[in-house]
């Protein structure tokens, strides 16, 4: 059913009007002027084909059309009210969900989340797995991890990073472990993975050496797990925290990125 378009201005300006019994007092109240306030209750007059008050010797008074709906028209902005709280409910939740490969959940994100739920014990993650595109729409996203040269479509914040390090554990050999999107190395392919995450599992188990993120290695290095050959490479990859412009403004979300780039 096609919705009547409802005249809100001024409904609102015969809400106030008809609790003060004074379009000087409404004004006060909605802070334009008593001209203003007329003028909104004749156009609305005009839209309805009522007429909404009558000026009297004991000053104004509603005709019995405008009492009629007045009733009803208050609960209205009643349940306004109502709707609106609902909605920043959502944004005051501390609920967030957040999707991010697989990889880098484990080995980055779920540790510096239990970093930041330990300073604010109300935080909830939902945390899903997304190592292909990313529907907001779809997955009822409020952030996303993406891997790529920029934040795409979307608003995005980069994750700092030295780029690529070659990690290896102490006395393994000069083998190298494979992944899909690896960079090329020298030296036999000992065993292949499915991710940076596992090639750095491997990596720790003498498997070899490999050559991944260093923002998913930096914990198994600064264990001793495993230790950087070489230099760090600079690349044109990285991590970045990403959101469609609506999550990204939402005030939990923001929050949550500035912990995150902390």
């Amino acid at each position: 059913m096609k919705r009547t378009h409802l005249p809100l201005n001024g409904l609102r300006v015969l809400d106030a009007a008809a609790r003060h019994l004074s379009f000087t007092r409404a004004a006060d109240e909605l802070a334009v002027t008593p001209a203003a306030v007329g003028q909104q209750v004749r156009a609305l007059e005009d839209t309805l084909g009522v007429v909404l008050f009558r000026r009297t010797t004991r000053g104004l008074e509603l005709t019995p059309e405008a009492e009629a709906g007045l009733g009803a028209l208050r609960d209205g902005f009643l349940q306004f009210e109502e709707a609106v709280r609902a909605m920043q409910a959502g944004q005051s939740s501390k609920s967030l969900t957040i999707a991010a490969p697989r990889d880098l959940t484990e080995k980055w994100l779920m540790p510096r989340l239990a970093e930041i739920a330990q300073r604010d014990g109300e935080l909830r993650f939902i945390l899903l797995s997304a190592d292909d595109a990313i529907d907001f729409t779809e997955a009822n996203l409020d952030l996303a991890v993406r891997w790529g040269e920029g934040p795409g479509e979307h608003e995005g914040e980069a994750l700092e990073s030295e780029g690529m390090v070659t990690i290896a554990a102490p006395l393994a050999g000069d083998a190298v472990i494979g992944w899909p999107g690896a960079p090329g190395g020298d030296g036999p392919t000992l065993v292949r993975v499915a991710d940076a995450g596992l090639a750095i599992d491997a990596a720790v188990a003498g498997l070899g050496r490999a050559t991944v993120p260093e923002l998913l290695a930096a914990r198994a290095i600064a264990a001793g797990k495993v230790a950087v050959v070489g230099d760090a490479q600079p690349s044109r990859l990285g991590y970045w925290l990403v959101a469609p412009l609506p999550q990204w403004r939402q005030a939990k979300v923001r929050a949550l990125v500035d912990a995150l780039t902390a």
